[in-house]
C-alpha cells in the first residue's frame, strides 16, 4: 500500500515537471509580482487611530487635542505614558503617538516671540505601515501647527522603517496574495484536469482510498509551494532589503501553514468546478479581489466600512499578512502572533475537511 502511495506522488511529480509552460508561470510569477510591487506601488490612507501622551495638560495642549479629535483624518485613542508608546505602536492599537513637552505652553509662547526653542512636539509613528506612517506625519503636523512659524516646533520619528521603504509594507502582502493564487490554482486545476480526461476514474479503481490519492496528489505541489516561498523570501531580502527581524524560523513556520492552507482551497475549488477555464477562474479573479481589498494588503483595514471590516475576518490573507508584517518589520517572534496562527490554523482544518467530505460526496 505504502508502495502504491508513493507510485502516485512520483507520477503525478513527472507529470508536474513535463509541464514546462505551468513551471514556467508558477515561478516566474511570484519573481514579477515580486519585484513590481515592491519597487512600484505607493499608496495613501484616510483613518488614523492617534495616543497622547502629555506630561502636563495644560490649556495649549487641550486645544492641540480638541483639533486631533474634531479632525476626521484621526480617531483618538487617548491618553497614554512615554513607556507604552512603543508597546502601543507594536500592538497595532494605534499608527501615531503625539507627545507634548511638560512646558509647552511656555515654548509655543517663545517661538510665537520668535525665541529659538527645540521642538516641543514630537510624533512618533509606527512605519512598519509606509501608507499610514506618510500620512499621519503630514496630516498631524498641519492639523498641531497654527502657523507656518510655528514649523521649528515639530519634529518626526519613524520606528521601524524609518526610510519609509514601500518594499516592508507591499512584501507581506504580496507574499500573501502568491501563494493564495499559486497554491490554489495548481490544485484546483490539477484535480479538475483529471476528472476532465477521464483518468480520475482509473486513479479510484486502483488499491489506494481516495483520500490518499488526493493527498499523493498534493503533495508534489506544496513541495513547489515550498521552492516559491524560498524565493520569494531571498528576494526580499536580498532584492528589496526587507528585514526579517522577528527572526526566519517564525516567518517560515507560519507560510507553511498558510501553504498548507492555500492547498486546501485549491482542494476545494476542484471539488466545485467542473472545468479547468472555471477552476482557475474562481482560484484566480475570485480570489484575487478580496485579497487584494480585504486583506489589508493595500488597504488598512481600520480604513473599510463596517461591514468589509467583518467580512475582512474570512479572508486568509489579512491574518497571514497581520503576522508576516509584524514579525518581518516590528521585529516580533512568532509567539507574539499566536492569535494570527490559531485564525489560520482553524482555517486550515476546516478546509480540509469540508474540501475532503465535499470531494468524497461528489465522488458517491
Amino acid at each position: 500500500m505504502k508502495g502504491n502511495f508513493l507510485s502516485f506522488v512520483k507520477k503525478e511529480s513527472l507529470h508536474i515537471l513535463r509541464d514546462k509552460r505551468t513551471m514556467l508561470v508558477v515561478m516566474l510569477i511570484p519573481v514579477v509580482l515580486m519585484v513590481l510591487f515592491g519597487f512600484a506601488i505607493s499608496t495613501e490612507v484616510n483613518n488614523i487611530n492617534v495616543a497622547v501622551v502629555a506630561p502636563g495638560r495644560t490649556d495649549g495642549v487641550e486645544d492641540a487635542v480638541n483639533r486631533l479629535v474634531a479632525n476626521d483624518y484621526f480617531t483618538f485613542k487617548g491618553y497614554i505614558s512615554q513607556d507604552q508608546i512603543d508597546s502601543k505602536l507594536r500592538s497595532g492599537e494605534v499608527g501615531a503617538v503625539v507627545c507634548f513637552t511638560s512646558d509647552y505652553d511656555r515654548r509655543v509662547a517663545q517661538v510665537e516671540a520668535g525665541i529659538q526653542s527645540s521642538p516641543v512636539i514630537q510624533v512618533v509613528v509606527d512605519a512598519a505601515n509606509v501608507n499610514t506612517a506618510g500620512a499621519a506625519t503630514a496630516y498631524l503636523q498641519g492639523v498641531l501647527l497654527g502657523s507656518a512659524s510655528q514649523q521649528a516646533m515639530f519634529e518626526s520619528r519613524m520606528l521601524f522603517n524609518p526610510q519609509m521603504k514601500s518594499a516592508y509594507n507591499f512584501v507581506p502582502g504580496i507574499m500573501g496574495l502568491i501563494f493564495i493564487l499559486v497554491c490554489a490554482m495548481m490544485t484546483s486545476v490539477s484535480i479538475v484536469r483529471e476528472r476532465e480526461v477521464g483518468t480520475m476514474e482509473v486513479l479510484l479503481v486502483s488499491p489506494v482510498r481516495p483520500v490518499k490519492i488526493i493527498f499523493a496528489k498534493m503533495i508534489p505541489y506544496f513541495v513547489i509551494s515550498c521552492v516559491v516561498l524560498t524565493s520569494t523570501l531571498l528576494l526580499a531580502r536580498f532584492l528589496l532589503g526587507v528585514p526579517m527581524s522577528g527572526g526566519v524560523s517564525g516567518i517560515v513556520a507560519i507560510s507553511l501553514l498558510y501553504l498548507v492552507l492555500a492547498l486546501s482551497l485549491g482542494l476545494l475549488v476542484s471539488t466545485i468546478a467542473k472545468t479547468q477555464v472555471a477552476a482557475l477562474l474562481v482560484s484566480a479573479v475570485v480570489m484575487m479581489m478580496p485579497i487584494l481589498m480585504l486583506s489589508g494588503m493595500l488597504f488598512p483595514i481600520e480604513n473599510l466600512p463596517k461591514f468589509f471590516q467583518v467580512v475582512s475576518n474570512i479572508v486568509p490573507a489579512r491574518w497571514y499578512i497581520d503576522a508576516t508584517r509584524k514579525m518581518m518589520i516590528q521585529g516580533v517572534p512568532l509567539v507574539a502572533v499566536w492569535k494570527d496562527f490559531v485564525i489560520l490554523l482553524g482555517m486550515t482544518v476546516i478546509l480540509i475537511i469540508v474540501s475532503l467530505k465535499k470531494f468524497n460526496d461528489k465522488l458517491e
